[in-house]
């Protein structure tokens, strides 16, 4: 058997050498660290202080590990489920340092333990649950009352707030103002006294996963790590009596995320007269949230294969975000995908259900890419324009498509991009995956990307003007969720607010998207939506069948158009690109080609018929001709914060 290397304290953190001196390294070995809670932060403080060298420990837990921790706890792995923190994280301290000194308290702290636990500490630091207010305040008045410096760091977005208390110096209660407060306003004043700029708001895309009440809010590992990295040096400071520490009232906040380091001083705590405005806002957010019913989650039970890659499939785009599909799991192996909408209506009915094959192309697609991820490939077969069929087989050495992480994040942005072409690589690579099985013509320059913005204002135009548009829209948009399940989401519509709110009124009525209309016209809204969006893009596109096929739209033709279409959008989000379909423009260039159009009045019938004869003189194809048309681009949005999502797989799938 080797023999077991040997332990040398020295040569185990000379690294830190340069930045400590020999004496000051010998120093911190002889020092005592009080750590409550081994969870998401306190762990981490823990491991980050054994390495910097810290010789002694006082570490206080109740708690087991469970799948829950695993996003930002350190000792969170399968072989810890249901063990003790306080057991795995000793077991790793000491795996690091087997000297180290460690005294234990499995049951946590208590007020009736506070002393035993503090006894010979040198610092206390902060690991408690954010909520466990009762005994932070006991242990946080009892370090005052015993001289003890203590620290607290805060995991707030992808950033940390942290504060330190030094004897003598502003209280704990004194800066957070506590007392007398019912427990919801406790968390407030503690979080707002912890993040008083709230730099990460900006950030938190879904806010429903925020529930004060509920004891319930969002966390990463990488705010947890943060938190250890600068308590660690609060401590190496105060140990060692390095330069001077600002501690409370003042307070420091990095988000990583934004890129900034706020250090503000609040003399009076949370009871000066800018915190007690942020209080009362807070409280009128915490009200009407209270009135909100949070959006149910259930823990999935364990998944088959086959439902793993559906779960990833089912981010296959779809017009109005409406997902005309359910999955028919037939068995492990195989299923059938029910394709239609519910109401059979809307842009499904165009071309005898042209856009519904071609979403249905796109799922597919999405499938194939997501079972190589499973080493499965797949075949279908079109049963029926309603039903086709899919089997997965399990395929060795199946290379997994580059693709498969970008299903979720490919989206749709409306929004204007940077104004840059594209790159020559970027156009082939993007022309390269369509196979030649679609001709796509690029409209890069300012007088066709121009002449393309004219064509779509006059289609926003008929949008708006037409009966049963304003039924689509009214039916479609999401007014009040940044992330819809089932619709799409206002603030992913490309238009300003104040805009948003006067679509909002007039959306709730015909008469009143008449009187608008007829008051004010349509300019002020196809500038937001299309000339200003298509301009300020790489180029828009046009995509064709090749000309043997260009009046063969049949089943297979249009899947086979939608799978190369969405290999495109992925490709394109993969090369960092934004995209977004311009379908309505070519559905009522087609109405207006057929003549005699027979949608709407007089008025909006000659504007139908208008942009059907423009559409060939612009683009110098019918509009039978093509199968897809849009604009891509760099984004300069975050699409992801305000975006469609989908069902959940529960919802989309039967079982025969």
């Amino acid at each position: 058997m080797a023999e077991l290397p040997q332990f040398i304290y020295e040569e185990a953190f000379a690294r830190n050498l340069g930045w400590l001196t020999e004496a000051e390294q010998l120093a911190l070995r002889g020092k005592s660290v009080a750590i409550a809670g081994l969870g998401g932060v306190g762990g981490a403080h823990l491991l980050t202080l054994v390495r910097l060298g810290i010789g002694a420990f006082r570490i206080a837990d109740f708690d087991r590990f469970s799948l829950p921790n695993f996003n930002r706890q350190v000792g969170a792995t399968m072989g810890t489920i249901g063990r003790p923190k306080i057991d795995v994280l000793e077991e790793m301290a000491l795996a690091i340092n087997p000297t180290l000194i460690l005294d234990r308290f499995p049951a946590g702290v208590k007020p009736e333990n506070i002393d035993d636990f503090l006894a010979g500490a040198d610092i206390f630091v902060d690991g408690l649950d954010f909520f466990a207010l009762g005994i932070r305040r006991h242990v946080f008045k009892r370090c005052s009352e015993l001289g003890i410096a203590a620290v607290t760091a805060a995991p707030i977005g992808m950033g940390t707030c942290f504060l330190v208390f030094e004897p003598g110096g502003m209280t704990f209660e004194e800066y957070f103002r506590l007392a007398g407060c019912s427990d919801e306003e406790k968390y407030l004043r503690f979080l707002i006294g912890l993040s008083p700029k709230r730099l990460s708001h900006q950030y938190l895309i879904d806010d429903s996963y925020v529930d004060l009440s509920a004891m319930r809010t969002p966390s990463t590992a990488a705010a947890c790590q943060l938190c250890a990295g600068v308590t660690a040096v609060m401590v190496t400071k105060l140990l060692l009596r390095r330069s001077n520490v600002r501690a409370a009232p003042f307070h420091h906040h990095y988000d990583a995320y934004r890129e900034k380091l706020v250090v503000t001083r609040l003399r009076f705590g949370n009871v000066g007269p800018l915190q007690q405005i942020k209080l009362k806002i807070g409280q009128r957010i915490l009200t009407k949230m209270s009135g909100r019913v949070s959006p149910v989650r259930p823990v999935p039970a364990s998944r088959t294969v086959l439902e793993e890659i559906l779960n990833a499939a089912r981010w296959a785009p779809s017009g109005d975000n409406k997902q005309p599909w359910k999955f028919e799991v037939t068995s492990d192996s195989t299923l059938t995908i029910l394709v239609g909408t519910a109401d059979g209506t809307n842009i499904y009915e165009y071309r005898d259900g042209e856009p519904l094959m071609l979403a249905a192309g796109m799922l597919l697609e999405s499938i194939r890419i997501a079972a190589t991820a499973h080493g499965r490939a797949m075949t279908w077969q079109s049963e029926s324009s309603s039903r086709i069929n899919v089997t997965l087989t399990p395929q060795e050495n199946i290379v997994v498509d580059p693709l498969n992480s970008f299903l979720p994040l490919r989206t749709v942005d409306r929004w204007p991009y940077r104004w840059r072409r594209l790159t020559t690589l970027e156009a082939t690579t993007l022309e390269s995956v369509l196979e030649g099985r679609l001709l796509i013509e690029w409209h890069s320059s300012l007088p066709q990307r121009w002449r393309f913005a004219r064509l779509c204002a006059r289609s926003g135009d008929i949008r708006l003007r037409l009966r049963q548009a304003y039924e689509v829209h009214a039916e479609i948009i999401d007014w009040e969720r940044k992330l819809s399940p089932r619709k799409i989401p206002a603030g992913a519509l490309g238009v300003v607010p104040a805009t948003r709110l006067l679509m909002r009124w007039a959306l709730r009525s015909w008469g009143r998207v008449k009187w608008i209309n007829r008051i004010f016209g349509t300019k002020a809204i196809t500038f937001q939506m299309d000339y200003i969006p298509i301009l300020w893009s790489a180029a828009c596109f046009t995509m064709c069948l090749p000309k043997r096929d260009a009046q063969c739209h049949d089943r297979d033709s249009l899947l086979e158009a939608g799978i190369h279409i969405q290999r495109f959008w992925l490709t394109a989000t993969r090369l960092g690109l934004a995209m977004q379909p311009l379908l309505s423009t070519l559905i009522f260039a087609d109405y207006g080609s057929k003549l005699p159009c027979v949608i709407g009045d007089s008025r909006v019938v000659h504007k139908i018929e208008q942009l059907g004869q423009s559409f060939k003189d612009n683009l110098g194809h019918i509009p039978s001709e093509m199968v897809f048309l849009g604009r891509i681009g760099k984004s300069s949005s975050s699409s992801q914060a305000c975006r469609s999502t989908r069902m959940s797989l529960e919802e989309l799938t039967a079982f025969a």
